[in-house]
């Protein structure tokens, strides 16, 4: 009777298991794969949390108190001004180079896409240089007396929340530009004639025609920028204004763990807010276009206002390119000249190299089995797998650093101390970016070829390996490459993860930066910058 009632449940799990996947389950390596990445994907953060509920009720009251408060004020509304004003930028941006008849509208499209491969607090030691208490405006505002008399006192504050905000706007705006420039370019031009039949106006069909369809693109831009600044942790600590990145950071090298981690609690959640509004007002504004009669926008005649079109896009350019650009090129040729290129330079170097060719090889691996379990396997077991593979997008790198350093320390200490260490933060925080590369290269690819090779007798990870991978190799690539650049970017977990004398360029940037040194910050700072046009061309081409 045992044996039959253990029969019958087997058949019943069988059952079970067959109609979770549909008919069509995976193979055990590839799901026990695909598990493990999504384990090392949200096991710091689950750790960071567990944590922060064990720190006790004295710390979280002392910090209720003192510190979340005005942390929830400084970052939320540096995010929400951040945001709203790059949005505005970006979409004007678009609007113009994308819909109107500006001279050099092809050439202003690469252009306006270069801030993206500087990174804030590169942009952020600029603007100090030009700028700050000692700055250039500032030398040139002292020895010029008619601006000294009448004006009085230098009146730029560059450590100010002003100053955050200029310098984050400058440089992410460009996620809202590309995301909304392509959304342009696909746009149908049947919906604006229609409206213009009915009368309106070029600004009315703008309002009531182009925003609601431009809707999902600005959210999904805004999004970016958002969580952008609530991670960033250069440019704030730069300017010496205190979000809840610098405020993490502050504490765990004070050897706080405990408010380290109630803080980041916080932040986690303030982030997951911001996600779901996000993904709530998206789920109630939904607008389709059938491409059977799809027909490219029409440029739009700017008249007379192309000249002050022309000197609005000439402006943002050269605040957040020429004058960036310029400052490092002049510091540089300084910095070469005094021997900044130095054998330690050259190891700041290789190891920038080392963590990111290691962090963008484990994320070209783990993408695979990920992305493919979720594409031919779909069930709610693979949906769960690939959203906590994509956690890491949406996490401060000081959060996923904060918890490698409790895992490590308490449960891997012969690894605690190494570069691996940073390798592994960075595969946490940028394998979405391989994801996305895979899984659009994937998209392309039919299940059919699957089908043939599975009847062929190949079991689910050879074709996986043999036949898949081979077809979507340079989305694999495109992937890894990404991740490599971002890599090398990379601030706050180098910073915290980092063992005694292993520096990398961003480490070294943010170090001489910080203590004044611009001739031996600004080497690396180029360095960074011309690699990063790389994965330029790779985002131009996808948007």
């Amino acid at each position: 009777m045992s044996k039959q009632n253990n029969k019958k449940i087997t058949k019943i799990i069988q059952y079970k298991w067959f109609e979770l996947w549909r008919g069509n389950p995976p193979g055990m390596p590839l799901l026990s794969l695909a598990i493990c990445i999504a384990l090392i994907m949200i096991v710091p953060i689950l750790y960071v949390i567990w944590q922060s509920l064990s720190a006790g009720a004295n710390s979280w009251m002392r910090l209720l108190d003192d510190r979340i408060p005005q942390l929830l004020w400084n970052t939320v509304s540096l995010t929400v001004a951040v945001t709203v004003s790059a949005t505005v930028m970006g979409l004007s941006l678009a609007w113009l180079v994308v819909r109107t008849d500006i001279p050099g509208r092809n050439f202003w499209r690469w252009l306006l896409a270069l801030p993206l491969v500087i990174p804030p607090y590169v942009g952020a030691v600029t603007f100090i240089i030009v700028l700050g208490p000692s700055g250039w405006l500032q030398e040139f505002w002292s020895n010029t007396r008619l601006l000294s008399f009448l004006f009085g006192e230098y009146p730029v504050n560059i450590y100010s929340f002003l100053g955050v905000f200029l310098v984050l706007t400058l440089f992410t705006y460009p996620y809202v530009f590309l995301i909304i420039s392509a959304s342009l370019r696909k746009m149908n031009c049947n919906y604006e004639e229609a409206a213009r039949a009915q009368g309106m106006g070029t600004l009315e069909i703008f309002r009531k025609v182009n925003l609601p369809m431009l809707r999902p693109a600005i959210g999904a831009a805004g999004i970016l920028v958002s969580l952008y600044v609530l991670s960033d942790f250069g440019a704030v600590s730069m300017l010496r204004y205190v979000t809840f990145t610098a405020a993490i950071y502050f504490q765990r090298a004070g050897f706080d763990t405990a408010s380290a981690s109630v803080l980041s609690l916080v932040l986690i959640l303030l982030t997951a807010i911001i996600i779901w509004i996000e993904s709530r007002t998206r789920r109630k504004n939904k607008y389709y276009q059938t491409s059977n009669s799809f027909r490219a926008p029409a440029i739009l005649k700017l008249g007379k206002w192309k000249p002050l079109a022309l000197i609005f896009v000439a402006l943002i350019f050269a605040l957040s390119v020429l004058i960036p650009i310029s400052v490092l090129i002049y510091w540089s040729s300084i910095g070469i000249s005094m021997g900044a290129l130095s054998v330690d330079y050259l190891e700041y170097a290789f190891n920038s190299l080392l963590v990111s060719g290691i962090a963008a090889l484990i994320c070209m691996v783990f993408t695979m089995p990920v992305i493919y379990l979720k594409s031919r396997y779909p069930s709610i077991v693979s949906t769960v797998i690939s959203n906590i593979s994509y956690s890491g997008y949406a996490l401060p790198g000081v959060i996923v650093a904060l918890g490698f350093v409790f895992i490590f320390n308490n449960h891997i200490p012969w690894l605690y101390g190494t570069f691996y260490m940073i390798a592994l933060a960075l595969v946490v925080r940028f394998l979405p970016q391989a994801l996305q590369a895979g899984d659009a290269a994937l998209s392309f690819i039919s299940p059919r070829i699957d089908e043939a090779a599975r009847s062929l007798g190949y079991p689910p990870w050879k074709v996986m390996f043999k036949v898949v991978l081979p077809n979507m190799l340079p989305g694999i690539l495109s992937g890894g490459a990404l991740v490599f650049v971002s890599s090398l970017k990379e601030l706050p977990a180098s910073l915290m993860l980092r063992p005694p004398g292993f520096d990398t360029l961003a480490v070294r940037i943010y170090s001489d930066a910080h203590d004044g040194i611009y001739h031996m910050a600004a080497p690396g700072a180029l360095l960074i910058i011309l690699v990063s046009l790389i994965p330029l061309k790779y985002m131009l081409n996808k948007y």
